[in-house]
């Protein structure tokens, strides 16, 4: 779990992973954007979660709503939150 990997690094004086790959946290955001793409590609719904945050920030509202969805299919409690909110504000949804 996330958790353990920040006790092990905390007692261990590591540097900060990717509680996912547990590879160094990319420093660029274009770095990080291309790890998020590949935890996307392994299904994970936590990077489809913050992928559809990233998107909605930038007014993207259509991907956003595509991420939120793919991550809420998957069980992710937080993106089901994200679409109600999507759903009551009217943004990305008809």
């Amino acid at each position: 779990c996330n958790y353990a990997n920040q006790m092990r690094e905390e007692e261990k004086k590591l540097q900060h992973s990717c509680p996912f790959c547990r590879k160094p946290v990319s420093s660029t955001e274009k770095q990080c954007d291309k790890q998020i793409l590949k935890r996307i590609a392994a299904n994970d719904p936590v990077a489809m979660r913050q992928k559809g945050i990233q998107q909605y920030r930038k007014g993207d509202y259509r991907r956003a709503f595509e991420y939120y969805t793919r991550a809420a299919e998957l069980g992710d409690a937080a993106a089901k939150y994200g679409l109600g909110r999507m759903y009551e504000f009217g943004k990305g949804v008809e």
